[in-house]
């Protein structure tokens, strides 16, 4: 099984990053045996900004929006800004092929500096994910600057691994090769097969 984990993190180190690690970690611990690549879009800012004026990505951008379709789900954490995802975050999934994330496990997650902004989990990013066509794991993980090093985060990151990877099962591994797949039956359904 192969996930992408995308961290919207804008500093270094970033609680975005670490509550994506630990996530990560959960979801491994779950599932045992998983490939998992990191993509931090902080160094892809530039790209990001270009493929959204331009209309193209450059080859570097290209390879994370082939990773992210050739994986079997996706973790995605933002950094809170407004009550709602970061710009830099958003701008990716902007610029991202459409139905590149068509029916694909999403675990979703986001950091803030206080408790106060824990709804942008159910106002702004399972929206977004929904109308992205993801399938979006039912339970995610919001952790404030308090929660880190805190008694809770850990049984919350747990229980959300947890769900994300019975998603995961139920849904089983990506077909990287659906458009054949399609065609296949198209040629039987005409041959009368």
């Amino acid at each position: 099984m192969r996930l992408v984990v995308i961290s919207g993190g804008l500093r270094e180190p970033s609680s975005t990053r670490l509550l994506a690690d630990r996530l990560a970690a959960a979801v491994r611990a779950e599932l045992g045996q998983v490939d998992i690549e990191v993509v931090e879009l902080r160094h892809l800012a530039r790209a990001i900004t270009d493929a959204m004026l331009t209309g193209f990505a450059s080859a570097e951008l290209e390879a994370v929006f082939d990773a992210v379709a050739a994986s079997d789900g996706a973790i995605a954490v933002t950094p809170t800004f407004n009550a709602t995802f970061s710009g830099l975050f958003k701008s990716f999934f902007d610029v991202l092929p459409e139905q590149t994330l068509d029916g694909t496990p999403v675990l979703i997650a986001a950091t803030g500096g206080t408790e106060r902004h824990s709804l942008v989990l159910d106002h702004a990013l399972r929206p977004m994910f929904c109308y992205l066509h993801a399938l979006v794991s039912p339970t995610g993980v919001y952790a404030a600057t308090s929660d880190f090093g805190a008694q809770g985060l850990s049984e919350r990151i747990t229980k959300a691994a947890r769900d994300f990877a019975r998603l995961l099962e139920l849904r089983g591994p990506r077909r990287s090769d659906t458009a054949s797949v399609e065609i296949n039956e198209m040629q039987r359904l005409l041959a009368g097969a």
